[in-house]
């Protein structure tokens, strides 16, 4: 296997860690991708660390081996879920399973969403947010706007207003 998992700074506090798929023809089943897709997360490192959603089964176990390395035994506080489609959303049971102290920050439909996906028990893992809800991690705080129906009708955006990132 080549090793395609890439980190790298986004900005103070913001780390990229990506993951090549060099291995798929069609994004979705139907979008010939012919030099392959890129799963794309972020980790925030501050007084609580929080990731912003996780990749695609086809290459969950190296992900996970390069979060692994990027955290280096600290504690995983949050996991923000922005959209349940399995690029974004397939690796989340295994992130529970990891690091069992992680919040699941997500919508209520997106809640209701992953009871039909995994097994875990969603409900004692989640902390909902509604439109434009913040949540504080130490020097970041993180607002949360709803987009329905621009792909999904539980997808959410989240606003980082240390930094002026959003994060689609």
């Amino acid at each position: 296997m080549i090793y395609t998992m890439f980190m790298d700074k986004m900005a103070p506090g913001i780390l990229r860690l990506s993951v090549m798929d060099n291995d798929i023809d069609l994004f979705e089943g139907q979008y010939p991708v012919p030099q392959g897709v890129s799963y794309n997360t972020y980790l925030i490192e501050d007084d609580q660390l929080c990731l912003l959603d996780t990749v695609d089964a086809r290459k969950q176990e190296e992900w996970l081996t390069g979060l692994d390395e990027v955290l280096a035994g600290r504690k995983l506080d949050y996991l923000v879920i922005s959209h349940m489609e399995p690029d974004h959303a397939a690796t989340i049971e295994a992130v529970v399973l990891r690091y069992p102290e992680v919040t699941l920050v997500c919508n209520k439909k997106t809640a209701q969403m992953m009871k039909n996906f995994f097994s875990f028990d969603v409900d004692s893992r989640v902390h909902l947010v509604a439109e434009m809800d913040t949540l504080c991690t130490g020097k970041h705080t993180f607002a949360f706007v709803m987009a329905p129906m621009v792909h999904w009708p539980e997808v959410m955006v989240t606003y980082d207003a240390t930094t002026k990132t959003l994060f689609a």
